[in-house]
C-alpha cells in the first residue's frame, strides 16, 4: 500500500480543497466564538476582555447584587441611557414594587428592552411584569437547567468539530507520533476541564480560573493543528526520502 498519498503532503487536490474549505470555516468559526463570549461573558463586570469576575459573574452570581443590575451593569449596558439604567437598577434592589410597574417602568422596558425580551426564544419577556420581577431576584448566576442544556450541546457540537480538526491533522507528516497524539488529544482534554470548571465555579467562584485555562488550551491547541495542516497541503514540500 503506499501510504505516502495519505500525509497532508502527497493529498490528492480534490482532499486538499475538502479538508482547507472545512479549516477555513473552523478557523473562522473559532474566531467568531472568540468575539462573542467577549460581548456577553466578557461584559459581565461592565468592561469589554474576559476576566475572572466575568466568569465569576456569569456562572456563580453576584450575591450584593439583583440579576437585572447584573446586566444592566454588564452585557447590556449600551442598551439604555446612564440615567434609566440607575432607575431600573435601584427599582430592581428595592424588590421591583408592582406599584411602581404601570406609571413608569413599564414604558422604560418597551423602549429599551422588548425589542429582543419579547422576540427572542429562551429570555424573559420583559412585555410581562412577573417576568421582569423574577429577574429583580439576587443575582444566583447561570441556572443549573442552563447550565446542563449549554454543557451537553458544548460537548456534543465542539466534540466533532475537535475531532474532524484532528483526523485531518493526524495525516501530518514531521512529528514524532507521541507529540501528535498529545495535540490531538488536548483540546478534548480542555474542554472537558472548560465543562467542569463552569460547574465548579458555579459552586465557588474559586474555579472560575479553570474557564480560562480549558479556553486557552482547546483554542491553542486548534491553533496549531489547524495553521500546520494548512502549511502542509500547500506550502511545505516535502523531502526526497519522505517521497
Amino acid at each position: 500500500m503506499n501510504t505516502h498519498k495519505w500525509t497532508l503532503p502527497h493529498l490528492s487536490l480534490p482532499f486538499k480543497a475538502l479538508f482547507t474549505g472545512y479549516l477555513l470555516v473552523v478557523g473562522l468559526g473559532l474566531l467568531m466564538a472568540g468575539a462573542q463570549i467577549m460581548f456577553t461573558h466578557g461584559m459581565a463586570d461592565g468592561k469589554l476582555g474576559l476576566s475572572v469576575d466575568d466568569i465569576v459573574y456569569s456562572y456563580h452570581g453576584k450575591a450584593d447584587g439583583t440579576q437585572l443590575e447584573a446586566k444592566l451593569d454588564g452585557s447590556m449596558k449600551d442598551k439604555a441611557p446612564e440615567e434609566v439604567r440607575r432607575e431600573m437598577i435601584q427599582w430592581a434592589r428595592l424588590g421591583a414594587p408592582e406599584a411602581e410597574w404601570e406609571p413608569k417602568f413599564k414604558q422604560h422596558f418597551q423602549q429599551h428592552c422588548v425589542m429582543c425580551h419579547s422576540t427572542i426564544p429562551g429570555i424573559p419577556d420583559f412585555t410581562e411584569y412577573k417576568a421582569v420581577q423574577e429577574t429583580a431576584k439576587i443575582d444566583e448566576g447561570v441556572s443549573v437547567e442552563s447550565l446542563t442544556r449549554v454543557s451537553h450541546i458544548h460537548l456534543f457540537g465542539i466534540a466533532f468539530i475537535f475531532m474532524f480538526v484532528g483526523l485531518i491533522f493526524s495525516f501530518a507528516v514531521g512529528f514524532k507520533p507521541w507529540v501528535q497524539a498529545m495535540l490531538i488529544f488536548t483540546p478534548f482534554a480542555f474542554l472537558i476541564l472548560d465543562i467542569l470548571s463552569w460547574w465548579l465555579t458555579k459552586m465557588s467562584p474559586g474555579f472560575a480560573w479553570l474557564t480560562i485555562i480549558g479556553g486557552l488550551g482547546y483554542s491553542l491547541a486548534s491553533t496549531v493543528m489547524i495553521f500546520s495542516s494548512l502549511y502542509q497541503m500547500w506550502l511545505y514540500k516535502p523531502k526526497v526520502t519522505e517521497a
